[in-house]
């Protein structure tokens, strides 16, 4: 087996279940670094070993690939991740519109990502790192936005168009969190509560309101915010007016984000139901902070099928044009 090949697929594995961001960088910069070390280096056990970048788990991943095996570590997590879950949804859909990059919280550069999602057969993947106020995911700041945008654009190819985004925060009164003129030159807005979760239902509701109104929002991300699971411990769902939110969405074209984390499984299914009622578009997205976190669309899938959402009602299903014709 390829040692680079054995490395990548132990992080995706890594990523996909979401363990130690800093175990499954720890195999994709071992991969890097051992795609660039010369044959003899590389075939050379005290010096590979020797080498920055190369720890005492990803040695023994590479010499027993180099013996011919596949490695002991491999075999392991192929036995313990869960398999992707097979649905005719996951096979309709064509893309994903929130994923993040090392731009704000996310582990890898924007080329990394792109050759996740092409690898995935996506014919269109959005980044949509973080906007200012989140910190603690080192938000883009308008400035490091413009500069990040070319660069996003720049990794399509014949067939695979990489769509620039932001992930954008609604504020406390409703406004988002960067310059109007600036959400313009993007292809895809997602926007999401980060903050005051547990505010009350009605500035909650106002809050998503007024959010969903503005002319530049295509998506409303991760719309309650709980958590069900995983190891930032579990959180309630923010309260607020299904009804009047999912009616607004409706009303401005706004989709509705299934989001595909386990953690997350938001919306709840009766709010699924509400937003099926009112008429919503949806998107399953992964909200991807790693390139093996992109297969977790296979989750969304999953329940929106199980919910009986219509493809025909997932942005996610559609072609680059009709997409991209829907987000203007």
């Amino acid at each position: 087996m390829d040692p680079v090949d054995a490395l990548l697929e132990i992080a995706s594995l890594l990523e996909r279940e979401r363990a130690s961001r800093y175990r499954a960088k720890a195999f994709r910069q071992a991969a890097a670094t051992l795609q660039d070390l010369p044959d003899d280096v590389r075939a050379d056990p005290t010096r590979l070993r020797a080498t920055k970048g190369i720890g005492e788990s990803t040695f023994a991943v590479i010499r027993q690939a180099q013996a011919g095996q596949v490695p002991d570590y491999l075999v392991e997590l192929r036995g313990d991740v869960e398999p992707e879950r097979v649905s005719e949804l996951r096979s309709k859909l064509r893309g994903d519109l929130h994923a993040h990059t090392d731009w704000s919280d996310g582990t890898t550069p924007i080329s990394v990502m792109a050759a996740a999602a092409r690898a995935q057969g996506h014919e269109y993947q959005a980044i949509t790192d973080h906007s200012p106020r989140l910190r603690v995911a080192r938000g883009l700041s308008a400035e490091r936005l413009r500069e990040q945008i070319p660069l996003v654009r720049a990794e399509s190819s014949d067939g695979f168009t990489m769509l620039a985004g932001i992930e954008v925060d609604i504020l406390e009164d409703g406004s988002l969190d960067q310059e109007d003129a600036l959400l313009g030159e993007l292809d895809i807005v997602v926007a999401s509560v980060h903050s005051k979760l547990r505010m009350d239902a009605r500035p909650m509701t106002a809050r998503m309101l007024a959010a969903v109104a503005h002319p530049r929002v295509n998506v409303l991300g991760h719309c309650t915010g709980r958590l069900v699971q995983g190891d930032r411990g579990t959180r309630p769902p923010s309260q607020f007016d299904a009804k009047a939110v999912f009616a607004a969405c409706a009303e401005n074209g706004v989709a509705v984000e299934i989001n595909s984390r386990p953690e997350r499984q938001d919306p709840p299914d009766e709010l699924i139901a509400i937003a099926l009622e009112a008429g919503c578009l949806f998107s399953i997205d992964s909200d991807a902070h790693a390139p093996g976190q992109l297969s977790l669309l296979d989750h969304g899938a999953e329940r929106a099928e199980r919910a009986g959402v219509p493809a025909s009602r997932i942005v996610t299903t559609w072609g680059l044009s009709r997409l991209l014709a829907w987000a203007e």
